[in-house]
């Protein structure tokens, strides 16, 4: 089960990717999180059902310096690597 999140709010300065790549990596998910030039933080998650729907739980809150206002959800293709990793602003 693949998903792409779009994080919007106070989410960049923050602490939000680190946090979301240590918090999707011990849930077992593949993909990578990274900043967006408008703000957001994108991320790309795949793995387990239950898995994704916990790191979507988490990516509404963030850690405890964000401010989630919005996080969209779409369907998507799972990601070329095994791991979960940071990647560059797009």
């Amino acid at each position: 089960m693949a998903n792409r999140l779009i994080i919007e709010g106070r989410v960049q300065g923050v602490g939000y990717r680190a946090t979301l790549a240590r918090e999707a990596g011990a849930l077992g998910l593949r993909g990578w999180v990274r900043n967006r030039r408008d703000g957001s933080v994108e991320a790309l998650v795949d793995g387990d059902a239950h898995a994704v729907e916990a790191i979507i739980r988490w990516a509404r809150r963030g850690p405890p310096a964000a401010v989630v206002s919005n996080v969209i959800i779409e369907d998507a293709e799972p990601p070329p690597d095994a791991a979960f990793h940071i990647a560059p602003a797009q």
